[in-house]
């Protein structure tokens, strides 16, 4: 807690905070953060895997392989979600889980699997478009952004 909100609380208060503070379990920084790189790594190299086999299989170039690539990890990671098997995943690894195809598409299983005795339209497709809304808007946003810097870097005469 701040310093500053700390002067405001009354001695109980402070007492009660130290304790709190004391008692509070340490997290594992290190270790979630190998964990999270360790998943994150596999689930990209699965996605390379994936690729790969598009393209060598399928004759498909690398520039076009990236659609399919992405649909099986979306696909993937449904599946994983529906059978319960992801969240198990996400306990252990942390953030790692949470690279946007996959993260994206577990999200909103999660969202319609939960409201899906609500009924179809209202419950499955309504919650999991209040959760998919934000995310689309922030990575369109977000692209705007970017290709403004580029553009600006371009003038400048840089890239």
């Amino acid at each position: 807690m701040a310093s500053k909100k700390k002067k405001k609380l009354t001695p109980t208060q402070q007492e009660y905070q130290d304790l709190a503070n004391a008692v509070e379990p340490k997290r594992p920084v290190l270790l979630n953060s190998v964990r999270a790189f360790i998943s994150g790594g596999i689930i990209c190299t699965i996605g390379q895997v994936i690729q790969y086999i598009f393209i060598k299989y399928f004759h498909f170039s690398e520039t076009t392989a990236g659609n399919p690539t992405v649909a099986v990890l979306i696909i993937i990671s449904v599946l994983l979600t529906g059978f319960g098997v992801y969240d198990h995943i996400a306990q252990w690894a942390g953030a790692g889980t949470a690279i946007p195809i996959t993260g994206f598409a577990n999200t909103i299983a999660s969202s319609a699997i939960e409201h899906r005795s609500e009924g179809y339209v209202l419950g499955v497709g309504g919650n999991m478009f209040k959760i998919a809304g934000p995310v689309i808007t922030f990575g369109v946003f977000a692209a705007f952004v970017m290709t403004i810097i580029k553009i600006t870097i371009k003038w400048l005469g840089g890239m």
